[in-house]
């Protein structure tokens, strides 16, 4: 049997005995179920501050527009509600059928509410009383008030900005954050999954079984295979529920968010880290013989993991260029955890990308070439703990 089928055998053992496990479908579905809840979350926090209704008259008509066009430019909605006179309009926001109503002339009108106005929205009526005044002014002089109206909206600032600060909206923050943590809590569970995995055939004594037909690093290659393809199953299934949830309730329909590289980045940074961080714990796990011991060994890889995590999660989403994070999302075992965030965030260029992923692949084959040295040379040996520089040795 060649290499490459036993390795897939090995694989196939680990995808169909865990793909059914309870941990997995209970783990897996209560991802979605909070990826999920929390875009429905989202959505009603957006959804509280929806669209203003207003109530015009016939004689009120004309300044639906001027309202909506002032409204938009303070990124708020305005909703018009046509009405029959003035006294229907003030019935419409007694009813709460319109939380305002422009009753009176086109130049002469009165704003009705149920209470005092807030301060945005005070702001954006006394625009347009004045743009009201202005325009029967320039009437009463003989002019065009659409003309002037027309310069008016063209006399914008011109500013140049000599350090630009990229802007980033709610969408690429929230994404920022998702990308994180998802990554994170994925990477974390599917590599100790393979350090645990590692002790238990070697505290059953699976492994003699196994290793009396198939070589060491083919039955690690295996595992890291077959439990990486789980993992990366659980990771898509999360990613199109957000993905879903996202486009049904239209939470990136004004977002800058390229939802397909970033959901395409998220994956291949997966990859990359499932296997960075199996293999080093593969290895490790291979030291000792009884799942008690497996945290004594696995935690310093572990704090390697977290600490860019937590240090990316802090500071990325609302300064995804400062230093550290730049720096972080170049190093190899940190890259996979900051990269991701700094994608969603639109931060990065691509050559970003693909020299940090060039970094990160460079150490693998010595990954590779150290975590098959340690598991051949301990994965057999029960008892004590197998120190780590007696695993190195050749022979």
């Amino acid at each position: 049997m060649s290499a490459l089928e036993t390795i897939r055998l090995v694989a196939g053992r680990e995808i169909s005995t865990r793909v059914r496990s309870r941990s997995f479908l209970w783990t897996t579905g209560l991802l979605v179920a909070a990826i999920v809840a929390g875009g429905v979350i989202l959505d009603l926090a957006l959804g509280s501050s929806s669209a203003a209704s207003v109530a015009v008259t016939p004689r009120t008509q004309p300044l639906a527009q001027p309202l909506q066009d002032i409204a938009r430019a303070n990124d708020e909605t305005v909703r018009v509600i046509q009405v029959d006179d003035d006294a229907a309009a003030q019935a419409a926001v007694a009813d709460e059928d319109a939380d305002a109503a422009l009753t009176g002339g086109p130049t002469d009108f009165t704003v009705v509410v149920r209470t005092q106005p807030d301060p945005e929205q005070y702001a954006m009526l006394t625009v347009l009383r004045q743009q009201a005044a202005l325009r029967a002014a320039v009437a009463d002089l003989g002019g065009d008030p659409a003309q002037v109206a027309e310069q008016l909206a063209s006399a914008t600032v011109k500013i140049r900005t000599l350090d630009p600060e990229p802007e980033r909206d709610g969408g690429q923050i929230a994404a920022g954050y998702v990308a994180g943590i998802l990554l994170f809590l994925a990477l974390q569970t599917t590599a100790q999954l393979v350090s645990q995995g590692v002790v238990e055939e070697k505290s059953t004594r699976v492994v003699e079984l196994l290793l009396s037909t198939i070589r060491p690093w083919q039955l690690m290659t295996g595992k890291v295979l077959g439990i990486g393809v789980i993992g990366l199953l659980q990771v898509v299934a999360v990613i199109v529920a957000a993905a879903g949830t996202a486009l049904a309730l239209g939470l990136l329909d004004t977002s800058s968010l390229d939802l397909g590289a970033t959901i395409a980045w998220a994956l291949v940074w997966f990859v990359v880290g499932f296997i960075t961080y199996s293999l080093a714990l593969a290895a490790l796990a291979s030291l000792v013989s009884r799942q008690e011991d497996v945290a004594s060994v696995t935690a310093p890889v572990l704090v390697i993991m977290a600490i860019p995590y937590v240090i990316g999660i802090s500071i990325a989403p609302w300064n995804p260029t400062s230093p550290v994070v730049v720096a972080l999302s170049y190093i190899p075992f940190a890259a996979p955890m900051v990269m991701p965030m700094r994608i969603a965030l639109g931060a990065v260029e691509n050559w970003e990308i693909i020299l940090s992923l060039a970094l990160s692949l460079v150490v693998i084959p010595v990954l590779v070439w150290g975590a098959g040295r340690i598991y051949s040379n301990a994965v057999l040996r029960t008892g004590a703990r197998v120190r780590l520089r007696d695993a190195l040795r050749v022979g």
